[in-house]
């Protein structure tokens, strides 16, 4: 089932303004339904001092879709998440804005979801790509969060 445009419209500003820092680097969620995300990092304001997309903006887009699929994957009054571990490998220097996608499928959130009710926390995880605007994969990350139950 996908999520309604009211609800899509609603998420978007909390999810990329939420965290100061997050509104800072100007990401834009590109795409939004339940289970999915697409993000972009503009090149400008995060140019480093080489005249790249500086690393730790690039970090932040490949860590942010995390809260993105929680919010529409998961009941947010029963869980919450946490970033359990993140690991990011820089493979080109990106001199263009940058995308992500990342997807988690119906089945494994319900199935995330039932470790977490019976156990209190469940660990889940995927990799992404970081891309420019030709195409180039940019960076890599492999990020596991761990959903937990409130009040465990």
């Amino acid at each position: 089932m996908s999520l309604s445009p009211e609800i899509i419209e609603k998420l978007k500003p909390a999810l990329t303004q939420g965290i100061p820092f997050v509104g800072r680097t100007g990401i834009e969620i590109l795409e939004l339904d339940r289970g999915y995300v697409k993000m972009r990092v503009p090149f400008e304001p995060n140019i480093n001092h080489v005249g790249t997309v500086y690393a730790g903006a690039l970090f932040t887009l490949a860590e942010l879709p995390g809260g993105a699929i929680f919010a529409t994957s998961f009941e947010p009054r029963r869980f919450y998440p946490i970033v359990k571990d993140m690991q990011i490998r820089f493979r080109r220097p990106a001199k263009t804005d940058v995308t992500v996608e990342v997807r988690l499928s119906a089945e494994a959130a319900a199935e995330i979801q039932a470790r977490a009710e019976k156990d209190g926390k469940a660990d889940y995880e995927w990799d992404c790509e970081l891309v420019d605007a030709e195409g180039t994969v940019v960076a890599t990350s492999h990020n596991v969060y761990q959903l937990r139950k409130i009040g465990s």
